[in-house]
């Protein structure tokens, strides 16, 4: 796949120098938030991983390539086109080679990421086994590449929307470990909190980056996940977060919502539910991922 590769300018010269580099995903900005707030909130991420010393790489399939590292046409295009298409493991050989626009998903992130040699990624939140997952087999694909592919994710935990329980019982049993940020509970995207505890916790980005170092120094492959909760004054509620994400899982229920569009659906209902707060909650967390993604890259580039 790396002759499908094509870096911006500014990743490129990231490389040559050995500058610390964190991945960033392009379905966030296509199917996670409405334009041009998406936008900005891209430039804004991408503006923050530089303030912090690293060099940010967001990601996306556009004519025919894995494009690492995008320019603001590329961004205003995955914003505010209608086509763009949500990437997984399994949709990168008809996108690149039909030459659509491919926006990538945690897993596709992931994937792009260790084939340039990116080893730090930031997002929002993980996806994973979906409430009722146990009758319908909706797990998300973020799992599986969690268990196999070598890029430590920083993310506000899991989405709410989400059977987190299961979803950490996954994790555990693909030996992926989840590591709290200055937590010693599992955030829940929205929330700081959950009814779950993390594996470990870590309370700089130092003792992070040894841990990466030492699990794939052993010939353990896989990802990590770092659990960086919302900033407190950004979160919801755990109880009131959980009432606003059953009124939307029982609407979708009742359209028969599945698969790819449920996601975004849900998402969209919270937003509606909570007068447009919820949007807020989810900038604030990505752009608090991408600050201790960046201080991760670097400490790990000194490792």
């Amino acid at each position: 796949m790396k002759e499908f590769l094509s870096f911006s300018e500014e990743v490129q010269e990231a490389r040559a120098k050995g500058l610390p580099v964190v991945a960033l995903e392009s379905t966030i900005i296509s199917h996670g938030m409405p334009y041009p707030e998406n936008v900005a909130m891209a430039k804004q991420c991408e503006q923050i991983i530089r303030d912090q010393g690293a060099v940010p790489a967001t990601i996306a399939l556009m004519d025919g390539k894995i494009k690492i590292g995008l320019d603001p046409a590329d961004l205003e295009e995955l914003g505010s086109n209608p086509d763009v298409v949500k990437v997984s493991r399994r949709d990168f050989p008809y996108i690149i080679a039909s030459k659509k626009i491919g926006a990538t998903t945690v897993a596709a992130t992931m994937i792009a990421a260790e084939l340039a040699g990116i080893k730090v990624f930031a997002t929002g939140g993980i996806g994973g086994v979906h409430r009722e997952g146990e009758v319908t087999m909706d797990i998300s694909a973020d799992l599986q590449e969690l268990a196999q592919t070598s890029v430590a994710v920083v993310c506000a935990g899991a989405k709410s929307i989400l059977d987190i329980g299961r979803t950490l019982e996954y994790l555990e049993t693909n030996g992926v470990p989840v590591v709290g940020y200055k937590t010693d509970k599992f955030p829940s995207f929205y929330s700081r909190v959950s009814e779950f505890d993390v594996d470990f916790r870590l309370d700089t980005p130092e003792e992070m980056a040894q841990v990466m170092d030492t699990k794939w120094k052993l010939g353990l492959e896989g990802g990590l996940i770092i659990a960086n909760p919302v900033p407190a004054e950004s979160e919801f509620p755990y109880e009131q977060i959980e009432s606003v994400t059953q009124q939307a899982l029982a609407e979708a229920h009742e359209k028969g919502i599945t698969g790819k569009k449920v996601t975004p659906f849900l998402l969209g209902k919270i937003k509606e539910l909570t007068a447009g707060k919820s949007l807020e909650t989810n900038i604030a967390l990505v752009y608090h991922n991408a600050e201790v993604a960046a201080k991760l890259a670097v400490a790990y580039s000194k490792v």
